[in-house]
């Protein structure tokens, strides 16, 4: 199995245990080793009191896109340490694109890069996420 594969069944996996993402509106674009993409138009239902997406969306989605790319190994990984700074606000109807990055593994500690952009690419969140492994795999290979 390649270093792709195991990410896509890794995710295939995952989004099928997964209720929350997909409850959200979540959809995962792509995948690979160390990296994960995706996508959450904003809906009437997501925006907040001043009318624009709550902050608490835009984590879920750099949340997601971070648990796909530090599972991606078939390595039961969770999150150690979370942050987010919020850039600008996400309007309804946007389309947020979070693309995570992994930045560093060592032995059983990873951190990972997200940047939730909306459809013109302007930047709407950075997210760092710090990963620890955990004994298990996402599936039996």
């Amino acid at each position: 199995m390649t270093p792709k594969e195991r990410a896509e069944q890794a995710a295939r996996t995952m989004w099928g245990n997964d209720q929350a993402s997909p409850w959200v509106g979540m959809q995962v674009e792509a995948v690979d080793e160390g990296q994960a993409v995706l996508t959450l138009t904003v809906e009437k239902h997501h925006t907040n009191g001043h009318g624009i997406c709550h902050g608490g969306v835009i984590y879920m989605l750099a949340d997601s896109a971070f648990a796909f790319a530090c599972n991606s190994r078939n390595q039961s990984t969770v999150a150690q340490h979370n942050s987010i700074t919020y850039i600008a606000p996400g309007q309804l109807g946007d389309r947020l694109t979070a693309t995570a990055t992994e930045v560093s593994l060592t032995g059983r500690s990873g951190i990972y890069d997200v940047t939730v952009v909306n459809q013109t690419n302007t930047v709407v969140a950075v997210f760092r996420g710090c990963s620890r492994a955990v004994r298990g795999h996402v599936f039996e290979e």
